[in-house]
C-alpha cells in the first residue's frame, strides 16, 4: 500500500513539475512570433484610442501652449521634414499627391488646413480623430479654442505661471530660452488675474492663495479635467517644503516691486507648488508634469528627471492627488515605470511616439507592461511644427507607431510563454484606452 501511494505522489509531482515547467515564461520567443503579432495588430487596430496629451491647434494658435520653442533649436532625426513617414501620415489623412514637401507640394496640404481653420467648424479636427480611431483627446492649451469639440478634446490647463509673481527680469536674463519662456508666463498669469477679476496681485499671501485656489476651481468648471506643470523648462523638478511664514516674507517684500534673489523665489515657488498640489487634491483635480527631454538648448536633463519629484509623489499628504508623469519620463523610462508602483502615480508614452522608431518604443512598452501595465497610457503629443506638418500629421505618427510598437511588445510576450494572446490584447486596450478612461472617469 505504502509503495502505491509513493507512486501516485511521484506521479502527481511529475505532473505538477510538468505544469510548471509548461507555464514558465521563456526568455525567448517561439518562432511564430511574426504571426503572432500580425494576428494582434489586426485586432489592436481596432481599439479606440484615449489619447492622453496632445497639443491639438492649428500653427497660428498662440493658445496651443503657455510656451513657445526658442529659435533655432535642434530636432531629433525623426521629426527633421525630410522624414517620408510625414509624407505618409499626409497621404493617409488627406490623399495626398505628391511625394515630398517641396514648396510648390506643400502649398497644396497648407491651403486646405487654412480653409478648415478658416471655417472655424468642430467637424474638421473631429474627422482627424475619426480616421486614427481616436475616441477621446486631452488638450493642453492655455484656452480650449472654439474649433476643438469639448466632446472629444478634454482641457488640460498650465499653472506654471502662479509660480512668477514677481519682477522676473532675472529669470528671464538667464539664457536664450528663458528670455521666450518667462514673459509667456507672465502673459498668462495676466490673463488668470482679469480671469478673476483683479487689477493687480493681491496685497498678502492670503490673498494670492486664493487667487490662486480659486482660478483651479474656475478652470474645472469651464471643463478643465486635469493641470499641467511645465515646469521643468524653468528649474528643478525636485520642490523642498519651506513653512508659510517664510513664504509670506518673500510675498510681502517683492509682491509690489523688487528682484527677488534664486533663493528667495526657489523657495517661494516651493511654497505656490504645495498650495496647488493641495488644491488638486480638494478639487480631485489629476496633476500632469512634462517629466522628460525638452526642447531649447538648454533644457537641464538633471532638473527634469522625474526622480526629482519622488518626495512629492511619496507624500502622503498627497496620497489621493493623481499625479500623471508626462513623456514617460523619457530617457528615464525605467525610473519612472518604478515610479508608478505607487496607487497614485501614472505615466505615458506621449513624445517618444515621434521620437523614437517603433522597434524602440517596443522594448520601453514591453518593460513597461511587465511591470505596472494598470499605470501606462497612451499619448500622441501632436504638435504643430510648421504649417506642413501639423498636429495632424503627428497625431498619425504616434498612433501608428504605439499600435505597432505595442504589437510587437505584446507578441514578444505571448511567444515567450508570459500570457494568451487574449490576456494581450487585453492589456492593449488598457495601454491605448482603458487605464485613462477610468483616471479621467470617461470609462463606458
Amino acid at each position: 500500500m505504502g509503495t502505491v501511494k509513493g507512486v501516485i505522489a511521484i506521479f502527481f509531482a511529475a505532473m505538477v513539475s510538468a505544469a510548471a515547467a509548461h507555464a514558465q515564461a521563456r526568455p525567448l520567443p517561439s518562432s511564430d512570433v511574426e504571426k503572432i503579432y500580425e494576428r494582434l495588430l489586426q485586432q489592436i487596430n481596432l481599439i479606440p484610442i484615449y489619447d492622453n496629451h496632445s497639443h491639438a491647434t492649428f500653427p497660428d494658435d498662440s493658445d496651443m501652449d503657455a510656451m513657445a520653442a526658442p529659435p533655432g533649436e535642434s530636432s531629433v532625426l525623426r521629426l527633421r521634414e525630410d522624414n517620408p513617414e510625414f509624407v505618409a501620415a499626409a497621404k493617409a489623412l488627406f490623399a495626398y499627391p505628391y511625394n515630398d514637401f517641396q514648396p510648390e507640394h506643400a502649398k497644396w496640404l497648407i491651403d486646405r488646413k487654412k480653409a478648415a481653420e478658416a471655417s472655424g467648424s468642430t467637424a474638421y479636427w473631429d474627422g482627424i480623430l475619426d480616421k486614427m480611431n481616436i475616441e477621446t483627446c486631452l488638450a493642453n492649451r492655455v484656452a480650449l479654442a472654439p474649433y476643438l469639440d469639448p466632446k472629444r478634446f478634454h482641457w488640460v490647463f498650465f499653472v506654471d505661471p502662479f509660480l512668477f509673481p514677481f519682477d522676473n527680469r532675472d529669470q528671464a536674463a538667464k539664457n536664450g530660452d528663458m528670455a521666450v519662456y518667462v514673459p509667456l508666463q507672465e502673459k498668462v498669469l495676466e490673463r488668470y488675474m482679469k480671469q478673476e477679476g483683479l487689477g493687480g496681485l493681491p496685497a498678502d499671501l492670503s490673498g494670492y492663495e486664493r487667487f490662486v485656489r480659486q482660478t483651479l476651481a474656475d478652470n474645472q468648471k469651464k471643463g478643465g479635467v486635469a493641470m499641467k506643470f511645465e515646469v521643468a523648462y524653468f528649474r528643478s523638478l525636485y520642490f523642498g517644503d519651506p513653512p508659510r511664514p517664510t513664504a509670506e516674507v518673500i510675498y510681502a517684500k517683492f509682491h509690489s516691486g523688487g528682484v527677488p534673489s534664486d533663493d528667495e523665489y526657489r523657495t517661494f515657488q516651493d511654497y505656490v507648488f504645495r498650495v496647488l498640489i493641495d488644491q488638486a487634491g480638494k478639487l480631485h483635480l489629476p496633476v500632469h508634469f512634462h517629466s522628460a527631454v525638452g526642447i531649447g538648448d538648454y533644457f537641464s536633463l538633471t532638473n527634469g528627471n522625474p526622480l526629482n519629484l519622488e518626495n512629492v509623489l511619496r507624500d502622503p499628504r498627497y496620497k489621493d492627488v493623481k499625479f500623471v508623469l508626462i513623456h514617460g519620463g523619457y530617457p528615464h523610462t525605467l525610473e519612472m515605470i518604478w515610479l508608478t508602483a505607487a496607487k497614485n502615480v501614472y505615466t505615458d508614452s506621449s513624445l517618444m511616439g515621434y521620437y523614437v522608431y517603433p522597434s524602440e518604443l517596443e522594448k520601453i512598452l514591453k518593460q513597461w507592461i511587465s511591470l505596472f501595465p494598470e499605470k501606462i497610457m497612451f499619448g500622441s503629443d501632436a504638435f504643430p511644427f510648421n504649417d506642413a506638418v501639423g498636429a495632424e500629421e503627428t497625431f498619425w505618427l504616434a498612433a501608428e507607431s504605439a499600435r505597432t510598437a505595442v504589437a510587437a511588445a505584446l507578441a514578444e510576450l505571448v511567444a515567450e510563454g508570459a500570457f494568451t494572446e487574449a490576456r494581450a490584447l487585453s492589456l492593449a486596450r488598457m495601454y491605448l484606452h482603458d487605464n485613462a478612461a477610468e483616471l479621467y472617469g470617461d470609462r463606458k
